[in-house]
């Protein structure tokens, strides 16, 4: 008797899902951080810097 063969299925196709926004930075990649100086190191503004938790992509790791 002949062996039968299995015929390949056609595999779904979703979209991949979008990640959510990073918490931190709100989706933006950038964090404010403030500048201090001075002996008593106190606070003269903040400047821009990139957040560590999504490293400046805006999206959350799953």
């Amino acid at each position: 008797m002949a062996r039968k063969t299995a015929t390949p299925r056609a595999a779904k196709k979703t979209a991949p899902a979008t990640p959510p926004p990073c918490e931190p930075c709100e989706g933006s990649g950038q964090v404010a951080i403030t500048v201090r100086v001075g002996r008593k190191r106190r606070p003269v503004g903040q400047q821009d810097g990139i957040c560590l938790t999504c490293f400046g992509t805006g999206q959350a790791d799953s």
